[in-house]
């Protein structure tokens, strides 16, 4: 018990120490992680043996992180994905396995051991890949949605190759068990416990399949994947209610623990990924009106188990046979992120990705994966691959998912610097001159646009995003694409002429260094400008804006309202109130303007905080003034 909790303290100090600082340094939490592994494994020496059998344990962390992800998806929108999934994730498989193969075979490599490496390799990292696209909010691009359909489709190819690769010396049984019993998606012998030895239950159950007949274990497949539908379907509804009239929150953790524990056992023991089969459960559910009850209970497990993959990774690196021969392995693992980078850039391309995004699907995906781990472990308890080139792929596989952090810095700085000159067209011929200039049109200045133009009055409307623009176009309003910060496209939109301008642009500095260019040119224009926070208001009315509106505050004052309504004042009492706090809040902020300061936070701001205290009084103050009135209007 003490040698656990020492244990235990170790791994759980080195991720609060590390993870942090990487963090700040923007390096993200996965290269914090695998930093952590690293110094209190191979440079400390303060971790062991037991690091590969964590390791098998955490891997149950890519398992929730699918499911998690099925719960975002549903079954529409995985359908809508089957091109991808079947074209580019196939393609990538495919050409990389192809090349990784020829490669191995170039240096002496038998066909079948070739193979191997080459099946292994093509697969990508889903835990680093997927964690980092979350921290970095790359998800919903289409270079993100790109690469999940590629590690989907290499999570799913992950069966077949299991399947085949034992064809490739003498047909040995699918299920045989690896040497270190670890969960090897596939066999099942990983039901059971950690030393390979199950529960008489489990055992039955893996023999009762093991001597079914091909069509039987076929039956019992299918089986398994129409009950996880079923039961997702018509039995999680009564569950959650029978839990429910329970009254212990505590009860729901479980009961999430048990819907991804319980299939990934069924899975494994039908030899399919628990991986994939939580995936198809988050599907199922995805439509549940338990979705986010289940997200909120499920999301510490995951990320405290992929922290603790990564960690068992970095602590798992074996640096003596690396310095032995680092210069060849190193090379085989730059070798490997070169070879699949090239491969996936080409893929990108074809499937029309550019820019950032192809950039982003070809460095994100470019690295090998933890099922890596499971394919070697697999080969070798099958004979297909000696030990030597185990020890060696392991090792090769291990630090180009080090490496891989590294890769989307890299990205990050190819942001930055490019520019989408093949997507971007070129700007409009903006025609027509109006007298109200509406620049950015999202939700925020399409509502202004729609009230000005119902009104009778002309807008030219500006937008530097070319699918903006088009949706516009479609429903029928007339918009010009062009960058509504340049000096030339306000020229033509009318700037001399125009009495309004509208700024609703999302890029912050942008939409301030517009107000004070349009205020230099023209100082009777009337500027509204749109905030995102009274920070931002500070920043528009220092550049010279004469109204400025929070996105929120509206929309805030009108749910305020409502809270009052429902407390038991009356319409006009609640409309009296919300109508007291916008006047004082619009007078606040034009105080508080004049002694904010914008290398001063606002708390340490003295002037600013003993004006606030003082507003803040004359609040309660009209507040209470108002409530006397309502009293004498009741007498």
């Amino acid at each position: 018990m003490e040698g656990f909790l020492f244990q235990a303290t170790i791994y759980l100090a080195a991720a609060v120490i590390a993870v942090p600082i990487a963090a700040r340094l923007g390096l993200g939490s996965v290269l914090g992680y695998l930093a952590a592994g690293i110094i209190i494994g191979p440079m400390l020496g303060l971790v062991g043996s037991e690091t590969k059998d964590l390791q098998h344990f955490a891997e149950f962390g890519v398992v929730m992180m699918l499911f998690l992800i099925g719960l975002e998806l549903e079954p529409r929108a995985l359908w809508d994905m089957r091109h991808k999934l079947l074209g580019l994730g196939g393609m990538q498989i495919g050409f990389s396995t192809l090349a990784l193969m020829g490669i191995a075979m170039a240096y002496d490599q038998p066909w079948g051991v070739a193979l191997a490496v080459g099946l292994t390799l093509s697969l990508s990292s889903t835990a680093i890949v997927l964690q980092t696209l979350s921290e970095k909010g790359l998800m919903q691009t289409a270079g993100g949605r790109s690469i999940f359909s590629v590690l989907l489709a290499q999570d799913i190819a992950v069966i077949p190759m299991l399947a085949f690769l034992p064809l490739t010396v003498v047909m040995l049984p699918l299920a045989t068990v690896s040497p270190d019993g670890s969960i090897n998606v596939g066999e099942h012998a990983d039901v059971g416990h950690a030393d390979g030895h199950g529960s008489a239950a489990a055992d039955a159950a893996i023999h009762f399949i093991d001597t079914l007949p091909a069509w039987g274990i076929t039956m019992v497949t299918i089986g398994a994947v129409a009950g996880i539908i079923i039961t997702g379907v018509f039995f999680t509804r009564p569950v959650f209610r029978y839990i429910h009239a329970a009254k212990l929150r505590e009860m729901y953790t479980a009961l999430a623990l048990l819907i991804v524990v319980g299939i990934s056992a069924t899975m494994m023991l039908v030899g399919l990924s628990p991986a994939l089969g939580a995936f198809l459960a988050g599907v199922v559910l995805a439509s549940s009106e338990f979705r986010h009850e289940l997200e909120t209970d499920l999301e510490p497990f995951k990320g405290l188990l992929l922290g603790l993959f990564f960690i068992t990774v970095g602590a798992g690196i074996n640096f003596a046979l690396l310095a032995s021969d680092w210069v060849i392995i190193l090379g085989m693992a730059l070798l490997v992120i070169l070879v699949k980078g090239a491969i996936l850039f080409v893929l990108g391309r074809l499937f029309k990705l550019r820019g950032r995004d192809q950039w982003l699907f070809a460095l994100g995906l470019a690295q090998a994966g933890e099922f890596g781990f499971v394919l070697v472990s697999f080969s070798v308890a099958t004979g297909v691959m000696p030990d030597n080139v185990a020890e060696v792929l392991l090792l090769v596989i291990a630090l180009t998912m080090l490496i891989t952090p590294l890769l989307f810095i890299v990205h990050d700085v190819i942001s930055r610097l490019s520019v989408d000159a093949a997507t971007a067209p070129d700007d409009d011929e903006i025609e027509d001159e109006g007298t109200v200039i509406i620049a950015g049109i999202g939700r925020f200045g399409q509502i202004v646009n729609r009230l000005v133009q119902a009104s009778g009055f002309e807008t030219v409307v500006l937008d530097h995003n070319p699918k903006t623009i088009a949706v516009m176009r479609r429903f029928g309003f007339k918009a010009f694409l062009g960058d509504p910060t340049r000096a030339d496209v306000l020229r033509k939109a009318g700037l001399a002429d125009a009495r309004v301008l509208v700024v609703a642009l999302d890029d912050q500095k942008a939409a301030r260094g517009l107000v004070k260019y349009a205020r230099a040119q023209r100082p009777d224009l009337h500027i509204v400008a749109r905030a995102h926070d009274r920070t931002d208001v500070y920043h528009l009315y220092q550049a010279g804006a004469d109204d400025i509106v929070r996105e929120m505050f509206d929309g805030s004052l009108r749910a305020g309202r409502y809270v009052l309504e429902n407390l038991g004042l009356s319409e006009y009492e609640a409309a009296e109130a919300q109508r007291i706090f916008y006047h004082h809040d619009r007078m606040s902020v034009r105080e508080l303007a004049q002694v904010w300061r914008p290398d001063v936070a606002p708390a340490d701001n003295k002037a600013y905080v003993a004006r606030a205290k003082e507003l803040e009084k004359d609040l309660e103050t009209a507040f209470l003034n108002r409530s006397e009135d309502d009293d004498q209007r009741r007498a």
